[in-house]
């Protein structure tokens, strides 16, 4: 009779990921397992996270085995008795998808707060944004001591979120710590948390059991009878791992002398693993030992799953039997009669059923395909498929739900399945072909998926269901690869063939098309083919292209001004799968990025930048032009704003970058003329001027003179030329060319692009003299951008545009408008703050124009260390780059600027910079 293993193990490894998220399950990830009876308390570990007040994150990273995770939930224990409110988390895989993880976490944070964070999963819920921003704020606003536990991080590869932890601790509150348990290092910025003293490490070596912790475990928890010389050897040779400790102590429950036990010991942690893993396994009954080995391929087990793989046996009393004797069997909170291997000896035996059983792994597979396809789970079922290589049975059931997935916007899924099939299998099914194209395509980008559908054969197939797919790629294709001329021509063709036998397809090239011919100019046109597109939807629901029509229609009225009705849109289309899928955030990038430029113009600039570090790294993935470089821009600004000239800069580098990187043109091109503008408004007119330069390709600009694309609506070099002049040159010589440029926008439609050359027209007026002139100008204007809540589209000219709108502010003050209009007097005060505090020059609101030197001088004299550092921040030098040309710190850096800032009255960097110029300290 064999000896059953004891009560639980003091360490515990991650979840297998689950597909679907339920109550039940939801409620197993927010409470951790149960508290072993043979835990061994880790005081000096304890002591050390419930102390460490000033750290924002506490990381407990080990290899598998080591404790992590009884030693996180007596760190929980002791602040709880401290007083410290606090919350769990476990993950698993499938909260890489930034929705799930968002709803998980909600429901973590609202037990934690007290307060109702919204979900998306129910019908009506909030878009993934509005969870991200309640989260945060409801961390941010908590004035009482807490600890939320993220535990299993190491499943965390998304970049998505990984950037949305990233905000959470950036904006935690004083008294709030996050506590992260993973087996690997998380990109989570660490190395600027270690150097603020905002990270506490306990590592591996930590974790380690001491030579007393280990005889304490054995002795006085396991109740094993161990001389002291064995002991040493047995830690010695684990080296402290605890799950070995654990494992040995079950094998020394059967063994009357341990001497010749631990003789016997090697030395690595797997081979540990592997040979006391097959050890309790050899000691189980032939039956218990196959039931084993047969359902390993599972990440869950229920009585009449198992019943499917292993026929005729007593699956339920087998999985009783296994859960009494406590044998690496973890009962799923919630769901009575559903477990989990332990994932340790889940591991080892997979690997040890495909050695004894190699011939048996297709059918144990397919028993679970076939199970899963009964109960209506086509996913799981199609992963058994693919894992049993019974390719035919994965194409049949790729056949049956393919479709409905690719439609729901299962992009992501989809790419793996059919990158697990054999080209020769696929080369069969030409429809299913296409389908990994699509997916492929808003995966993995344009490019790629033109690969594939030359390689395909598709185009010669004469199913015409095939060349319904093929004939909406090719536009579809083009487009994505700033090719809209081309996609044009072919586009209007294939659209003469629509409608066919398939909706994905049509409604997909019709939304396409709908802002190819929008980008062409023909406004009317695209309002016509989107509401093809929305009758074809209608027909048969596509999640995926509802996303796609209401976002493409945002792009048009952002186009004209209407950007309330704009953010309307976007803020629906980011949401428009949230009750089908938590894998729609590779479609919704589309949607996504459009967004957070809405919340951008608003200035909203924190929401802003939390949606692009969800959204952005997908719009990088797909290799959309357009979106990557608004996603960049908006990026270099939001840093620019906050005074963070180097990620400002970064921002700017990596998307020239990518732009190389990928033969776009138009991207690198962009990134130079933002470049240009942040030197701009540093004052640094030479080097803006020059990489105004660097900017002009005459294709790029020729192109967008003709087409209205969205990322160059607002920023072309056109328009950045003469925001130049009227910053270090003759602001009255380009009045002529912008009246030129109004006119034409209008005529065009382009109402956006109007509003802001109107800016730069009061600007040049204020700069040439006419300061009442460019009050009316701005004035107008005004009123319009108060309607539609803009602010950024002001506020990005910086100073110049700081100073009129001070003087119009003044103005209404003086005059009594207030009175008359309460509304726009709260947007103009919105719109002062957001412009930034005055500066020495403007702070009357009725200064000179910014070209004019001011009389005084600084509050004190600088030094010429101090004025050294200015010229040097003038010219763009990052405080590193400074540092080391300096040959002094990054800190002594820090000081002298704060020192500059001080002195000139300055309250950023930018500001400094212009004060400087002004009193004539630098060039």
């Amino acid at each position: 009779m064999p000896v059953q293993p004891p009560q639980g193990p003091p360490v515990r490894d991650a979840a297998p990921p689950r597909p679907v998220l339920a109550g039940p399950l939801l409620a197993a990830k927010l409470n951790p397992p149960t508290t072993p009876a043979s835990q061994v308390v880790r005081t000096g570990i304890r002591d050390s996270v419930c102390n460490a007040q000033s750290a924002r994150l506490v990381l407990v990273r080990a290899p598998a085995g080591f404790g992590k995770t009884t030693t996180m939930m007596q760190c929980r224990a002791l602040l709880e008795e401290r007083g410290v409110d606090t919350s769990w988390l476990t993950l698993d895989g499938s909260d890489n998808d930034s929705t799930r993880f968002l709803d998980c976490l909600a429901e973590a944070v609202s037990g934690l707060s007290g307060q109702d964070v919204p979900r998306s999963r129910s019908d009506g819920g909030a878009a993934p944004a509005d969870i991200a921003l309640a989260i945060v704020g409801s961390l941010a606003t908590r004035t009482a001591p807490f600890a939320l536990f993220l535990d299993d991080f190491e499943v965390i590869q998304d970049p998505a979120v990984l950037g949305l932890v990233r905000q959470i601790i950036d904006h935690l509150p004083r008294g709030g710590q996050l506590v992260i348990g993973s087996r690997s290092l998380p990109d989570l910025g660490l190395g600027r948390l270690r150097a603020r003293g905002q990270l506490l490490e306990i590592d591996t070596d930590r974790l380690r059991f001491s030579l007393d912790e280990a005889g304490e475990f054995l002795s006085d928890r396991r109740h094993l009878a161990i001389q002291h010389d064995d002991l040493s050897r047995l830690h010695r040779k684990t080296e402290g791992w605890v799950a070995a400790l654990w494992l040995a102590s079950v094998a020394l429950e059967r063994r009357d002398t341990a001497t010749d036990f631990i003789d016997r010991f090697s030395g690595s942690d797997q081979a540990i693993a592997d040979y006391l893993a097959e050890d309790v396994l050899a000691a189980q009954p032939a039956p218990v030992r196959a039931f084993l080995l047969r359902t390993s391929i599972l990440r869950q087990l229920s009585a009449p799953l198992c019943d499917a793989l292993v026929p005729g046996a007593d699956s339920a009393a087998l999985l009783a039997r296994l859960q009494a004797s406590n044998l690496f069997l973890t009962p799923i909170e919630g769901e009575p009669g559903v477990y989990r291997y332990h994932s340790l000896f889940s591991d080892f035996l997979r690997a040890q059923c495909a050695r004894e059983y190699p011939a048996e792994l297709a059918r144990l597979h397919l028993a679970a395909s076939a199970w899963y396809a009964a109960q209506g789970r086509p996913v799981p079922a199609i992963d058994h498929a693919i894992d049993s290589g019974a390719h035919a049975r994965a194409v049949e059931l790729l056949s049956a739900h393919a479709e409905n997935l690719l439609a729901q916007g299962r992009m992501r899924l989809l790419t793996r399945w059919f990158s697990a099939l054999p080209d020769e299998v696929l080369r069969t099914r030409p429809l299913l072909q296409v389908f990994a194209i699509w997916a492929a395509n808003f995966t993995r980008g344009a490019g790629e998926a033109m690969t594939m559908l030359e390689r395909s054969g598709c185009a010669d197939s004469t199913d015409p269901d095939v060349q319904a797919h093929v004939s909406a790629l090719r536009p579809v294709l083009l487009a994505m690869v700033d090719r809209p001329e081309q996609a044009y021509a072919v586009g209007r063709e294939r659209l003469l063939q629509s409608p066919t036998s398939q909706p994905f397809a049509d409604s997909t090239l019709a939304n396409a098309m709908a802002l190819v011919v929008a980008t062409m100019g023909e406004h009317g046109e695209a309002q016509r083919l989107l509401d093809a597109a929305r009758r074809t939807q209608g027909t048969r629901a596509s999640m995926f292209n509802r996303m796609y029509s209401e976002s493409v229609e945002g792009m048009l009225d952002l186009r004209e001004g209407r950007i309330r009705q704009a953010t309307a849109r976007f803020r629906i289309a980011v949401s428009a799968t949230r009750s089908v899928s938590y894998t729609h955030t590779n479609g919704n990038a589309w949607a996504g990025v459009l967004y957070a430029g809405a919340m951008y113009e608003a200035n909203e600039l924190e929401q802003a930048e939390q949606l692009l570090n969800v959204y952005l790294p997908l719009a990088r993935n797909v290799g959309l032009p357009d979106h990557m470089i608004l996603g960049y821009v908006m990026l270099s600004r939001i840093a620019f704003c906050r005074g963070d000239i180097d990620p400002s800069v970064q921002a700017l580098t990596e998307l020239e970058y990518i732009g190389h990187q990928r033969h776009l043109p138009r991207v690198v091109a962009s990134a130079r003329l933002e470049r240009a503008r942040l030197l701009l408004l540093q004052g640094n007119a030479r080097a803006s001027q020059q990489e105004l330069v660097r900017a002009d390709d005459p294709e790029v600009w020729q192109r967008t003179r003709r087409l209205r694309q969205s990322a160059n609506d607002l920023d072309y070099l056109d328009l950045a030329r003469w925001r130049w002049t009227i910053f270090f040159g003759a602001p009255g010589s380009v009045l002529d060319a912008l009246d030129a440029a109004i006119a034409e926008a209008a005529g065009a439609s382009l109402h956006r692009r109007a509003l802001k050359l109107r800016i730069l027209r009061g600007l040049a007026l204020q700069g040439s003299g006419d300061v009442g002139a460019a009050m009316d100008a701005m004035s107008q204007v005004l009123a319009i951008t108060c309607g539609e809540g803009m602010f950024r589209i002001v506020a990005d000219e910086g100073e110049p545009a700081a100073l009129l709108v001070r003087r119009i502010e003044a103005a209404s003050t003086r005059d009594g408008d207030t009175l008359r209009d309460p509304i726009f007097t709260e947007y103009l005060h919105r719109l002062v703050r957001a412009l930034g505090p005055a500066t020495p020059a403007d702070s009357d609101g009725a200064g000179p124009a910014p070209a004019a030197a001011p009389a005084g001088a600084p509050l004190e004299p600088l030094t010429r260390k101090e004025i050294r550092v200015l010229q040097l921040l003038a010219e763009g030098y990052s405080n590193t780059a400074m540092a080391e040309k300096l040959f002094v710190s990054d800190s002594t850096v820090r000081t002298h600027l704060r020192n500059i800032n001080t002195k000139l009255g300055a309250r950023s960097r930018t500001q400094a910079v212009a004060l400087g110029r002004r009193l004539g300290l630098i060039r």
